[in-house]
């Protein structure tokens, strides 16, 4: 039997804000699975939706640079332990080591990276602040025209491509990424698997509701179709005007979005247990 753990009981309840103790249930019946987990809960309670993995588990900064022409834009994400160290001159400096070295080569593998020089760069800055540094991620976009968005704390970043469009409508679909989070470009780039698994979760919340078979399975599909609306940057209301979807905008400039992808620092590193997990286990002991 897999040991549910403090930090397992906090996280969980940080994503779907239910009790303490239905989450250790959720979490014992589910054997430790998170995400089956949270499944359960939303079948069983109604749970519309749930967080991102928790707190931030590793501190640091996006970096980004994108060309003069807009024809090729990079972004890294290198990882520290505290924001003290993100903020020291020699960790930024650092980053953008690591920028530089990525748009020149256009190479995303840190494993072919690393030999290059940045790995004894890297270690010689863990002797110097003291914490632990790892350059965690890269991505390298290039034609289309390429636009980005860094958040004023370095913490987010995105990188898009469009097609048509200017660099003001590029950057505020970068900065709108950044804040909305979709997850993918059109409701039909949805996951089959995402969709089977939202379908479920909706059938069960709709079992329960009491609700007539042809009632149901309208509410089924009316649940679907706006979770894929609500993931869909298309689908969405413009950040800087919700009158307008970002679809639509797109179509008045005669633009076409190709792609994006968004960086936010320590999305899904397991930070481990911290006070409030202690705090939980002594509640639940």
């Amino acid at each position: 039997m897999v040991a549910i753990t403090a930090s397992m009981v906090k996280e969980l309840r940080e994503r779907t804000q239910v009790g303490m103790m239905d989450c250790k249930k959720a979490l014992v019946t589910a054997q430790g699975d998170m995400e089956l987990a949270i499944e359960n809960l939303r079948k069983s309670s109604g749970l519309k939706a749930a967080k991102k993995a928790g707190r931030i588990a590793s501190d640091g900064l996006v970096g980004i640079q994108v060309a003069e022409d807009s024809s090729l834009g990079v972004m890294v994400e290198v990882n520290c332990e505290t924001d003290f160290a993100a903020r020291d001159e020699n960790f930024t400096a650092f980053v953008q080591t690591v920028v530089d070295r990525v748009f020149k080569s256009r190479e995303t593998s840190i494993e072919a990276l690393l030999p290059t020089g940045l790995e004894s760069e890297r270690e010689s800055l863990v002797q110097k602040i003291g914490e632990n540094i790892s350059i965690r991620r890269a991505e390298v976009y290039s034609d289309p025209d390429v636009y980005s968005y860094v958040h004023t704390n370095s913490k987010i970043g995105v990188l898009l491509s469009m097609e048509g469009g200017d660099r003001i409508l590029g950057r505020d679909l970068a900065m709108h990424i950044a804040a909305v989070e979709p997850l993918v470009l059109n409701p039909s780039d949805v996951p089959e698997d995402v969709i089977a698994r939202e379908r479920e979760i909706y059938t069960a919340q709709a079992g329960d509701s009491g609700k007539p078979p042809e009632i149901a399975a309208k509410m089924i599909e009316g649940k679907l179709r706006k979770y894929m609306a609500d993931i869909s940057l298309t689908e969405q209301p413009f950040v800087k005007d919700s009158n307008i979807r970002v679809g639509a905008l797109l179509k008045k400039a005669n633009a076409r979005v190709t792609g994006f992808v968004r960086y936010e620092v320590g999305e899904g590193i397991d930070k481990g247990p911290d006070d409030f997990a202690a705090e939980v286990a002594a509640q639940l002991s």
